[in-house]
């Protein structure tokens, strides 16, 4: 057994309120301008399959090595790929027809850090995992996501495996020993 934490996890199929990525493609789906709390708040943004492959191969670790029973691990990006919320936004924006965001302060009703980190050097050192798409791809994948959503051309289920395959392939491509031989 062991314990594991991922921070600020982003992706399609989100559809949580208050959070960064759903509040603005809802937005923006209806034609409206998203309304960004704190842009200057900075977080290790990461996609969901980030975590996700690290979970998994945290569980496979576990039936080979009896010494990481007990331990704790962070799953996250590089501490380079930590952003802001401005800079998430406009990358979004620039990715979305029509989108654009606005900075409304929340006027103290809610409490947020300004900067929140996660190092993951133990997880690199004693797993071997480490995060697979930059700041960009991240954004990418989370858009394209949602766009092909709104677009209704695609099963969902369909695009999410595409995706599923392309990361398994980009980690493949990078060595990384969970995804060896699976590109």
């Amino acid at each position: 057994m062991a314990t594991a934490r991922a921070g600020n996890v982003i992706g399609g199929g989100d559809w949580a309120q208050d959070r960064i990525v759903p509040d603005c493609v809802r937005a923006w789906s209806k034609g409206k301008v998203a309304i960004i709390r704190n842009p200057r708040a900075t977080r290790p943004w990461q996609h969901v399959l980030e975590p996700l492959s690290g979970y998994l191969w945290l569980g496979a670790s576990l039936l080979k090595d009896n010494q990481l029973s007990g331990d704790s691990f962070n799953f996250g990006p590089y501490q380079r790929a930590s952003k802001d919320v401005g800079a998430l936004a406009d990358y979004f924006v620039s990715l979305w027809a029509n989108a654009s965001w606005e900075h409304v302060p929340s006027g103290g009703k809610k409490k947020e850090a300004l900067l929140l980190q996660l190092s993951a050097r133990k997880t690199v050192n004693k797993l071997s995992w480490r995060s697979v798409l930059s700041f960009k791809e991240t954004i990418e994948f989370t858009a394209s996501w949602y766009k092909e959503y709104y677009n209704h051309k695609l099963d969902m289920m369909d695009y999410s495996c595409r995706q599923i395959d392309e990361y398994i392939r980009k980690a493949d491509l990078l060595g990384l020993t969970w995804a060896k031989g699976a590109g």
